[in-house]
């Protein structure tokens, strides 16, 4: 399946059912937490490519004593996920970039939540995880962010 990119960085904040998903998880919630999120909702609601997920694929929740709750409240099979059709779904197996934290990009500044905090991997981070993986989603999301041009080429340095 063609996906079409678009021209980058999603500003305009998450479209439904995501808002009404992450807005009753953020009220449910009892205490803050930071969502670091990659796979199709990263590709879709940050960087703006087409493509269908039903899903947030969070790498890490920090606190990470959150993740029991953030499960019950938003996980599969919860009320939010019976009532929204969408959920949230930790990523138990994945290799990600060394100090991936340090690059880490903020997504929807305006999204008025009071407990939740979402991080998306920076692009050529993403891009890593995508290709460890390699399966044809994978590969397809890898070739959207390239031609968004999302990826771009950098000189790096290499100290001796």
């Amino acid at each position: 399946m063609r996906r079409k990119p678009s021209r980058g960085l999603s500003s305009q904040g998450p479209r439904e059912p995501w808002v009404s998903f992450l807005k009753a998880l953020d009220d449910a919630l009892k205490d803050s937490v930071e969502l670091h999120c990659i796979g199709g909702f990263v590709i879709t609601m940050h960087f703006g490519l087409s493509r269908a997920t039903s899903d947030i694929d969070i790498l890490a929740a920090v606190p990470h004593e959150r993740l029991a709750e953030l499960q019950r409240l938003g996980g599969s099979g919860s009320d939010l996920h019976r009532r929204f059709k969408v959920y949230l779904q930790p990523v138990t197996v994945a290799s990600y970039t060394e100090d991936y934290e340090s690059r880490l990009v903020r997504m929807w500044r305006s999204l008025r939540s009071r407990r939740i905090q979402l991080y998306a991997l920076e692009a050529h981070d993403l891009a890593l995880t995508k290709l460890e993986r390699n399966s044809d989603v994978d590969r397809q999301d890898v070739l959207d962010l390239a031609r968004a041009a999302t990826l771009t080429r950098r000189r790096s340095r290499i100290a001796t």
